[in-house]
């Protein structure tokens, strides 16, 4: 499957259109976000002050952005004090070229690295860069390596594999590692995996991770995983790669008390993640010897310049707005054509590129509030949808023009209910509509599963109930007046 790009993939409502009728995924995606939704609860009932951490890791990320220059600016300078090597990419094609020059200088011949599960990473499509120039990445979490060796897409930003059950893991397991008779218990699935990345480990030199976050005080670098392969990435190979947006800056080492409350328990439902990594610069005698960090922009710059947009910055990648979302757990993740799936990527990702390639996404929401809701430092993402959406109608170019059927649409009926006139000529229009195209139930109820042209958009999902006979205008000035009167009047006897 071709990495994910959001300029070549199909609209979301073409691709939900299709992957809505797929069981299998509709099934895993429910099991997983359910499972994960309930561990969430559990772990933050326990929590008298969770609103009071919510609060506070808003006003740290709100803080942070509002001074980003400075803090970057902090942050190089003490990593470099500390031994690291900082660069600065504009795009993902400066990232991708940094990457594989630094790799080619240290792998030699092995022509290997390994990696630590990164969004950002795929983000630029860094895997296709490497492979193109020779280099062979290896995905160490277990979830990626899935994802890797099928040659399939990430659909979850916690979970990547989250559309995959036991069964499918275990038939790609057996033909790509190439284990006869492979049992179906995650412990079997696990041991298999762990003994196919153990030679990687001890083998290969060079390594490549993200940041959960970058620390500015100190210039260190912070990652948060469960399974231990990042401890493993972090400390065996003699060089590190680290690749991090500049939104992952927090201005103090004191600041990780907050987040690292709040992103385990929205993340993963656990109280503290297993394995919290936190590295500064290089030592002689420990880890790895050559370590550079790249400071990623990839359109972040022009998404800070909204003062309603910017706070899509704040985002600490929890996923919790994904498994709460009804939108994204009818559709899985791959329905929205990028990396940044569900809600967060329904406004990140057009803001990374201009809205010029991503403009079905902010509509892919019911705008329900419930990503708002979970979110451990309260990013308002339908007050940003809602601003995306008229960014995206009052764009000429948008593909919404002023003659388009969608925008002619909107305009009659706006016409329509500027005049009482007008509306009710419009209601006897369609009731007129409704009866030749209702269908009548079992029930005796009518139905219309049919409309024409882009009317049909809503009826190839769902039914749509037949206009009444009788509007409620119409029964008030009939029978309501005179009943509300008489009423009244009883009372008043």
């Amino acid at each position: 499957m071709k990495p994910l790009d959001p300029r070549t993939a199909p609209s979301f409502p073409i691709a939900a259109s299709v992957l809505v009728h797929d069981q299998q995924i509709r099934a895993n995606v429910r099991h997983a976000t359910d499972v994960i939704q309930a561990k969430r609860a559990r772990v933050v009932a326990e929590m008298p002050d969770w609103e009071a951490l919510r609060e506070a890791g808003k006003r740290i990320r709100e803080h942070t952005m509002h001074h980003l220059d400075a803090y970057l600016l902090q942050f190089e300078e003490n990593c470099t004090r500390a031994g690291g090597h900082v660069h600065w990419a504009r795009t993902a094609a400066e990232a991708q070229s940094i990457v594989v020059s630094l790799a080619q200088q240290f792998t030699g011949t092995q022509r290997e690295v390994i990696k630590i599960k990164s969004m950002t990473t795929e983000e630029i499509h860094l895997n296709r860069a490497l492979e193109s120039a020779g280099i062979r990445p290896t995905e160490t979490d277990l979830a990626e390596l899935i994802i890797q060796l099928g040659h399939d897409q990430p659909s979850h930003i916690i979970v990547p594999a989250l559309h995959k059950n036991r069964i499918q893991i275990r038939e790609l397991f057996e033909r790509e590692m190439h284990l006869p008779g492979l049992g179906t218990t995650p412990e079997d699935l696990t041991e298999a995996a762990r003994t196919h990345l153990r030679e990687k480990f001890l083998r290969i030199d060079t390594a490549v991770s993200g940041a959960n976050f970058l620390i500015a005080e100190t210039g260190g670098i912070c990652i948060v995983e469960s399974e231990g392969n990042g401890r493993m990435c972090l400390t065996l190979p003699k060089t590190l790669i680290t690749i991090a947006g500049i939104d992952k800056v927090l201005p103090r080492f004191q600041d990780l008390e907050v987040m690292l409350q709040t992103l385990p328990r929205s993340a993963t439902g656990e109280r503290m993640n297993p394995y919290n990594s936190i590295w500064t610069g290089t030592h002689p005698t420990d880890g790895p010897r050559n370590f550079h960090v790249i400071l990623l922009d990839n359109g972040r710059t022009n998404v800070l310049a909204d003062e309603v947009g910017r706070q899509t910055l704040h985002c600490i990648r929890c996923a919790a707005c994904m498994n709460v979302c009804p939108v994204y757990r009818q559709t899985g993740g791959h329905a929205y054509g990028s990396v940044y799936a569900g809600p967060i990527g329904a406004i990140l990702t057009p803001q990374l590129l201009n809205l010029e390639n991503a403009q079905s996404l902010p509509f892919a929401s019911s705008l329900c509030g419930a990503c708002y809701e979970v979110c451990p430092v309260k990013i308002n993402i339908p007050e940003v949808l809602v601003h995306l959406r008229s960014r995206i109608v009052t764009n000429k170019s948008s593909g919404m023009a002023r003659f388009s059927p969608e925008s002619l649409g909107l305009q009659l009926g706006a016409w329509s209910f500027r005049s009482e006139r007008r509306l009710r000529l419009m209601q006897r229009l369609a009731r007129i509509a409704s009866s030749v195209l209702a269908r009548k139930d079992a029930r005796g109820d009518y139905w219309i599963n049919w409309l024409p042209g882009m009317l049909g958009n809503w009826t190839r999902s769902r039914d749509l109930r037949a206009i009444p006979s009788q509007t409620f205008r119409d029964w008030w000035e009939s029978e309501g007046k005179n009943g509300v009167k008489a009423q009244h009047k009883g009372d008043a006897q």
